[in-house]
């Protein structure tokens, strides 16, 4: 059984930083890719970034393409995203997701493209 469970959520300051992690179990991570999704209350979940199964591809949302860095160590079925210079409208729960298929950029963002899912990690920015 896949299993993700995130971890790194909490409370920051706009402009301050933090690292999500993702550990995933039941499964080969080193040839899944995965990937990050948000959602803030009342809004539709939505893409933040991926990776593909190597970790030399990477796929980002335009509003944190220059502020968040996705990562993964394979060896320790992990998965990391680090986010800095954080903004009010960061704010959302963050989910962890992956599937076995090939990544390209056409499929990255939607989340019909992962099968497997985390139940999420709470990230709030304060002004």
């Amino acid at each position: 059984q896949v299993q993700l469970v995130e971890s790194g959520g909490g409370l920051v300051q706009a402009g301050g930083s933090l690292t999500l992690s993702c550990v995933g179990s039941g499964v080969n991570f080193r040839t899944w890719a995965m990937g990050w999704f948000r959602q803030a209350p009342g809004k539709e979940r939505e893409f933040v970034a991926a990776v593909d199964w190597s970790g030399r591809n990477t796929y980002y949302e335009d509003s944190v393409k220059d502020r968040f860095t996705i990562s993964r160590d394979t060896g320790k079925n992990t998965m990391f995203l680090q986010m800095n210079s954080l903004k009010p409208e960061d704010t959302a729960d963050y989910y962890c997701a992956a599937d076995g298929r090939i990544l390209t950029g056409k499929i990255a963002g939607r989340t019909d493209t992962y099968a497997a899912w985390g139940q999420g990690t709470q990230v709030t920015v304060s002004s």
